[in-house]
């Protein structure tokens, strides 16, 4: 193919989470490239998620891609916790997403919500034969509730050709869920190191100042959103058996939903027997994550299921944090000597925390030791040659 390959990523919508930060930086060096032209069709335009209302121009992953040249559609719908039906769509939004469909060389659909559009579309002859590849973020595609279901269907009767995971426990848990798409790849996450790296004194001075946090305290941070699967709760009262024995601590909680006007974490810190104190900064969704990062001793993860490969522990490592997590995913992998991984108890946690707070500069060198193997330039380069294997595969059909 003489000409760059034309690409199009379907997002459900654009709202706070890893998977979005990722595939959004992913998209934006590829179109950087030259080789590829990348465009976007998100479902929502607006999303309500974890008592917040996102809307996608406000959203830090749109900005990013208007900032890299690459263009956006949406279908104008509100997304809410579960992923539009395939059956719901109209006329008017299925002739926008197939005009969309018919300019691309390769669809890449952001985990399984948007196959339920092609889908559609195919029931109404409006898909085109190219390779689709559905990009994966999970270790437990049972909680992915209809959408796991359209999947399979897409990948046993050829509509999706290939499945890009982003952690070998996310392949593995798709292929015993029953998606058999032809090509398997995994590709492991990489973030932007120039951008999450570690912060000077002075800089770090003045985050600490804005947030009411002294110099010498240590800061957790809980970087995610308010959602069952992350167990905030587990966090609140690991924080509270961690308080008593360095109630000197601060800790961060950022993510949609993290704020006190959220009910339901008030009800958490309430059963933790915590309450809003100087030192618990619910900080809710934060576009100066590096900066907050830069202060922290320690980013945690508290995950009951569904993590792969969560990017908070390496973005947190490359700034200097030392991640402890629980044993979710490829999470125990990702942080192999540079973090701890605990069981999903309080106690446990509390103590892992004080454990590196004993020795925090030598885990603070092993977190910035291992920013290499960290950066994103090995995983684009990796989606590049998949995305080019797929288009091969296609043209020898042909």
């Amino acid at each position: 193919m003489s000409r760059p390959v034309r690409v199009l990523s379907l997002y459900e919508g654009f709202f706070a989470g890893g998977a979005r930060i990722l595939h959004s930086d992913l998209i934006a060096g590829l179109h950087a490239g030259g080789d590829q032209v990348h465009n976007v069709l998100a479902i929502a335009s607006r999303t309500r998620r974890e008592a917040t209302l996102q809307p996608m121009v406000d959203d830090a992953r749109y900005q990013r891609l208007a900032r890299a040249g690459i263009d956006v559609a949406t279908l104008g719908r509100t997304a809410g916790d579960a992923p539009p039906d395939r059956f719901s769509y109209t006329e008017s939004e299925l002739e926008i997403a197939s005009r969309a469909v018919r300019r691309a060389d390769v669809i890449l659909s952001l985990k399984e919500q948007p196959i339920g559009l092609l889908l559609a579309l195919r029931d109404r002859g409006l898909m085109p034969g190219i390779p689709v590849a559905a990009c994966l973020h999970r270790s437990d595609p049972m909680h992915s509730g209809p959408a796991l279901g359209w999947l399979a269907e897409a990948s046993e009767t050829g509509l999706v050709t290939a499945t890009i995971s982003c952690a070998d426990s996310t392949s593995e848990a798709y292929a015993r869920a029953g998606v058999a798409a032809h090509d398997r790849y995994v590709v492991a996450n990489g973030i932007d190191t120039d951008r999450f790296a570690p912060h000077s004194d002075v800089d770090e001075a003045d985050t600490r100042a804005n947030l009411g946090i002294p110099m010498n305290a240590p800061v957790i941070a809980f970087v995610a959103r308010f959602d069952a699967m992350k167990d905030p709760g587990l966090f609140l009262r690991a924080v509270a058996v961690f308080r008593a024995q360095r109630p000197d601590a601060h800790f961060l909680l950022c993510g949609a939903g993290m704020t006190w006007d959220n009910p339901a974490l008030r009800e958490l810190a309430e059963d933790a027997s915590l309450g809003p104190s100087s030192a618990l900064h619910p900080l809710g969704i934060r576009d100066d994550m590096p900066a907050l990062y830069g202060i922290a001793d320690i980013v945690a993860l508290t995950s009951a299921f569904g993590e792969a490969s969560p990017l908070c522990l390496l973005e947190g490592a490359a700034c200097g944090a030392t991640p402890v997590t629980t044993n979710v995913g490829d999470a125990a992998r990702a942080v192999e000597g540079i973090g701890l991984v605990t069981p999903h108890d309080p106690h446990e946690i509390a103590a892992a925390w004080l454990r590196v707070l004993e020795h925090r500069g030598s885990w603070r060198d092993a977190a910035l030791a291992a920013r290499p193997r960290l950066g994103r330039d090995r995983m684009i380069a990796e989606y590049r040659c998949a995305l080019g294997q797929l288009i091969q595969s296609e043209e020898a059909a042909a």
